[in-house]
C-alpha cells in the first residue's frame, strides 16, 4: 500500500522531497521548457500549507559527480519562487554539516531547493553513505519525480529505505493511475498508437499491451520494420532487420487475440534527410515497397487519414511516440495529424512520456488531452510491467 501525502502528519517536520527539475537550460542558463516546475506545484504547495519544512532535491543534466556550475539547479528556484508565489531558499549544495544547519533553521511552511544531487557520485551509485546523509535532512520522504522512478538512485531508493514516514507526491499519484488503473481497465474501445525511431524499444510494450488494447497502431521507424516483416523492400528507411522475427511474432499475436494491428499502407519519403539543419530534400508520397535511395520519413496522407478516423472512435487512447520526424517540417503532418484526433476526440487521452510529449505540445494541443506522462523511460518500463524501484520502494 502506497501511502499518499494526504495520509502524512506533516507540521513541523522536515520533508525531504524527490522532485524532477531536470528542465532544459539555454547558453544564459535561463530555462526553456518548465512543464517539470509546474507538474511539482501541487505537492510543494499542499506540503507547504500543511506546515511542513520543504526540502526539495533534484538532479539536473549529467555532471558525472563532479561540481560543473552550469547544472546547478541555481536558476531553478527564482522561476519555482514565481511560479508558486512564496519565497524559496537556494542552499548550494545537497549534503554537509553547512545545509543540516540551514534545514534545521528552517520554519514550517519554508521550502528550500538543494543543490543538485548529481555533483556526488554517490547518488547515482546509490552510495549507502551518501543517502544517509541525505536522510539527515529528514523526518518524513516524499517521492514527486516520475521521470527518475526507474533508477535505483541514492534520493529515489537509497534514502527512502531509512525514513519510515514516506509517501508518493501528488504528480506520482496521478501516473500510477493512468498508465497503470486507466490501462488495466480502460472504457473501450480502448486504442494504442505507437510510435519512435525502434521496435527493439517497445516490442515488450507492444506484448502486455496486445492483452489489453481493442486497435494497436504503428507509426515512426519501427513500422519499416514491420514492412520488412511482411516481405516489402524499406529503403534507406530506419529499421532493425535483426528484429523482423518479433515483428512477425506481434502481428501473428494481434491476429490469435482479435486485435485489430494498423500499418501504414503509405510513408512519406525522401532522398535526403539533415537532421541537424532540418531539411529534407526531394519528397514523395508511396505505397507498398520503398525505392533505395529513398527513406520514410512520416505516414503519407491516406495512412494519416484511416489512423485519424480510428482514434476518434476510442474511448480510451494512450500514445507513445511520433509517426515521423515531426521535427522538421516538412515531415510533421502525420503526427500532428494524430495530435489533432486524439485531442478532439472525446476518450480519455494519455499521453506517455518523451517526444510524445513534445509533439504534441509543438502541435499545440496539449491543453486538449487528459493526461500527459512526465516519464520517458519510466513510463515505458511502466508500461511494461516491471517493478519501478523509486515507486517500489514506496510500498509500506
Amino acid at each position: 500500500m502506497i501511502k499518499s501525502i494526504d495520509d502524512l502528519e506533516l507540521k513541523d517536520k522536515r520533508v525531504f522531497v524527490r522532485v524532477d527539475f531536470n528542465v532544459p537550460l539555454d547558453a544564459d542558463g535561463s530555462i526553456t521548457d518548465d512543464t517539470r516546475i509546474n507538474a511539482a506545484l501541487p505537492t510543494i504547495r499542499k506540503l507547504s500549507e500543511a506546515g511542513a519544512k520543504v526540502v526539495l532535491a533534484s538532479h539536473l543534466g549529467r555532471p558525472k559527480g563532479a561540481k560543473v556550475p552550469s547544472m546547478s539547479l541555481a536558476p531553478v528556484a527564482p522561476v519555482l519562487a514565481q511560479r508558486i508565489g512564496l519565497p524559496v531558499l537556494f542552499l548550494d549544495d545537497c549534503v554537509g554539516e553547512k545545509i543540516e544547519n540551514a534545514v534545521s533553521s528552517m520554519v514550517s511552511g519554508q521550502i528550500a531547493l538543494l543543490d543538485n544531487l548529481r555533483f556526488y557520485p554517490g547518488e547515482t551509485d546509490n552510495d549507502p553513505v551518501f543517502a544517509q546523509s541525505l536522510a539527515k535532512l529528514a523526518d518524513v520522504y516524499v517521492n514527486d519525480a516520475f521521470g527518475t522512478a526507474h533508477r535505483a538512485h541514492a534520493s529515489t531508493h537509497g534514502v527512502a529505505e531509512l525514513i519510515p514516514d514516506r509517501a508518493a507526491g501528488y504528480l506520482i499519484q496521478k501516473e500510477l493511475e493512468f498508465l497503470g488503473q486507466k490501462t488495466e481497465s480502460p472504457d473501450r474501445p480502448f486504442i494504442v498508437i505507437l510510435g519512435g525511431a525502434k521496435v527493439s524499444d517497445k516490442i515488450t510494450v507492444i506484448d502486455r499491451l496486445l492483452d489489453k488494447a481493442d486497435t494497436i497502431i504503428i507509426g515512426g521507424g519501427m513500422a519499416y520494420t514491420f514492412a520488412l516483416a511482411n516481405g516489402k523492400t524499406v529503403g534507406d528507411s530506419l529499421c532493425e532487420p535483426d528484429k523482423v522475427d518479433l515483428a512477425r511474432q506481434a502481428i501473428k499475436k494481434a491476429e490469435e487475440k482479435g486485435v485489430k494491428f494498423m500499418l501504414p499502407v503509405d510513408y512519406l519519403v525522401t532522398n535526403s534527410l539533415d537532421f541537424g539543419n532540418k531539411t529534407l530534400g526531394d519528397t514523395q508520397v508511396v505505397e507498398g515497397d520503398i525505392p533505395d535511395g529513398w527513406e520514410g520519413v512520416d505516414a503519407g496522407p491516406k495512412t494519416t487519414q484511416l489512423y485519424a478516423e480510428e482514434v476518434s472512435r476510442a474511448k480510451t487512447v494512450l500514445w507513445n511516440g511520433p509517426m515521423g520526424v515531426f521535427e522538421i517540417e516538412g515531415s510533421s503532418k502525420g503526427t500532428f495529424a494524430v495530435a489533432k484526433a486524439v485531442a478532439e476526440g472525446d476518450a480519455l487521452s494519455i499521453i506517455g512520456g518523451g517526444d510524445s510529449v513534445k509533439a504534441i505540445k509543438q502541435s499545440g494541443y496539449s491543453d486538449q488531452v487528459t493526461f500527459m506522462s512526465t516519464g520517458g523511460g519510466a513510463s515505458l518500463e511502466f508500461l511494461e510491467g516491471k517493478e519501478l524501484p523509486g515507486v517500489a520502494v514506496l510500498d509500506q
